[in-house]
């Protein structure tokens, strides 16, 4: 019998070392229930669980740290074919990231939720809105998914998003002080996106000038943006 493909392991298109280890998850009021689930396991109150948030929300985060726990892979969900189920779940568990209705192969999907029900494996999903929104074309697949618990991700509150900004900062190998974080704070939108944003312009433009990561620079480049 021929050898059976491996499953498409997810690739994370980063432009800089992110560190997805324990230590450096950042937990706040927004996302402690979703530490708290991937923490709980294997005592979950369902085999197949799902983490909702918007983008940069720390999912991929939370989704590294129970795989560390769990001996999980991490599979893209747009990847996902039937041809890679069988060895998806041979350590009993398994992370299918960015779960979308648009562009991914359901029967595949479907296949190993059900292979994951007879196996007694664990699963869990990432996505940007809960399961049970999505109008996939299966409705066996619709139906199991609208009965999957999601624990749901929160934009950050100030304290979160100033210790992002910090993060995001070191993973870069940026040293910021107090005034940059204070004027970026109070200028971006209060999500993970925006804070993830202005890090990597602030890290653009510093070098493409060839000057640090200040406050006056920030100022420039934000009234350049105003």
């Amino acid at each position: 019998m021929a050898a059976l493909p491996g499953p498409r392991q997810l690739v994370l298109a980063l432009d800089h070392a992110e560190s997805f280890a324990r230590d450096d998850f950042l937990p706040g009021p927004s996302n402690e229930a979703g530490l708290a689930l991937v923490e709980r396991w294997p005592d979950w109150p369902s085999p197949v669980m799902a983490l909702v948030g918007p983008e940069g929300s720390g999912k991929s985060h939370l989704a590294a740290i129970w795989a560390e726990r769990s001996g999980a892979r991490i599979l893209s969900a747009r990847l996902l074919r039937e041809s890679d189920v069988p060895r998806a779940l041979t350590t009993g568990a398994v992370v299918i990231e960015d779960l979308v209705a648009e562009g991914i192969d359901e029967q595949a999907l479907f296949h190993l939720l059900n292979l994951a029900r007879e196996q007694q494996a664990s699963v869990l999903l990432t996505a940007r809105r809960t399961p049970a929104g999505h109008p996939f074309r299966i409705a066996d697949l619709a139906s199991r998914l609208r009965a999957v618990p999601a624990v749901t991700l929160a934009p950050p509150d100030e304290s979160l998003l100033r210790a992002l900004i910090v993060k995001l900062a070191a993973d870069r190998q940026l040293v910021v002080d107090d005034a940059l974080v204070n004027f970026l704070a109070a200028r971006i939108e209060r999500t993970y996106a925006a804070a993830r944003s202005a890090i990597a312009l602030i890290d653009r433009e510093a070098l493409r000038l060839k000057r640090p990561p200040t406050r006056a620079l920030a100022a420039e480049l934000w009234r350049d943006r105003a």
